[in-house]
């Protein structure tokens, strides 16, 4: 289990029955619904299990949701099969769930923030007036050109770049869908609006951050003990590093998801263990490592049937 990355997936990866498998069987998951619901006082266990995705979508639910049932997860892997990672990254909310592995951040806490975080964030831009797309199939450049040219209509930004060739772009409605128009007039395999209720990782979203930071201030923050990047900056955290401030900027800065992922490469990891709820972060784990050629093994646990899938390959690695 060298060089072996636990990353943690974000926000829109949100599912009516995410969990249950495996909280029904593993008593170590259960554990942590069980616990969320005693600190948020919020049945967290089934808006995961039961939805109903009316109330799942809610930023202000989603999170915490996803949140737990990462942590879950994490969970099952440490304490009854006794895996680890030697480092450890979240994609935008995943932050919170590798911080809370690394040690620098404990769940009772994190739970609770990160549903604060959703309703500031949710709060920040009135509902229906923002949104985000993936533009799929052009470079940085052409990203940029198309940005510059929508911005005489309304705010707009990159926001996230996930893997080569896929770039999220946020904002106001009208500039946002202009943009998406552009791409696909200039070659773009696919402009897909995201399921989200806001254009996150943008300026807009300066107040809810700093608001964050207030309640960043109330909680024990400690410095990672393991190794851990952070997708704001893209590259492995270090000790003259203020996390508080990093969090208050993940919430309005784009998130630099093919830069971490870079700089783990850099690093020698050649195993990535996605915990949570699908498998987006092995996607363009994928194709960060294929752009590079560099070959590595990108596996996700998010049920029984991707647990066993790992145990089974991590049993044959070992004989």
């Amino acid at each position: 289990m060298k060089n072996t990355a636990f990353v943690f997936p974000g926000q829109g990866t949100h599912y009516a029955g995410m969990g249950k498998e495996i909280a029904a069987v593993y008593k170590e998951a259960a554990a942590v619904y069980e616990m969320a619901n005693d600190y948020t006082g919020v049945d967290i266990r089934r808006l995961c299990f039961e939805g109903p995705d009316s109330e799942l979508i809610k930023t202000e639910n989603s999170q915490p949701a996803i949140h737990t049932t990462s942590i879950a997860i994490l969970s099952v892997l440490t304490k009854r099969f006794g895996l680890a990672g030697d480092v450890t990254a979240g994609f935008s909310l995943g932050q919170y769930a590798a911080l809370v592995y690394a040690g620098a951040l404990r769940f009772e806490d994190t739970v609770k923030l990160v549903k604060t975080r959703g309703m500031l964030m949710q709060n920040a831009v009135p509902m229906g007036t923002g949104k985000m797309v993936a533009i799929v199939g052009l470079d940085k450049e052409e990203v940029y050109r198309i940005v510059e040219e929508c911005k005489k209509i309304g705010h707009i930004e990159p926001s996230n770049f996930n893997c080569p060739g896929q770039i999220i772009v946020a904002g106001y409605n009208e500039p946002v869908e202009k943009a998406a128009e552009l791409a696909l007039d200039r070659g773009a395999k696919a402009a897909n609006f995201l399921a989200v209720s806001g254009p996150f990782h943008t300026v807009l979203l300066l107040d809810a951050g700093n608001r964050l930071r207030e309640e960043l201030d109330k909680i024990i923050v400690n410095h990672p003990n393991i190794a851990y990047v952070d997708n704001v900056v893209g590259r492995y955290f270090t000790e003259a590093d203020d996390l508080k401030e990093l969090l208050r900027e993940h919430v309005f800065k784009p998130v630099a998801w093919e830069q971490s992922v870079n700089a783990m490469l850099d690093n020698g990891v050649d195993t990535f263990i996605e915990i949570g709820p699908k498998a987006v972060l092995s996607d363009f784990n994928r194709r960060c490592a294929e752009h590079r050629n560099i070959r590595i093994r990108c596996f996700n646990v998010e049920d029984l049937k991707t647990l066993e899938n790992l145990l089974r390959n991590l049993d044959q690695e070992n004989k």
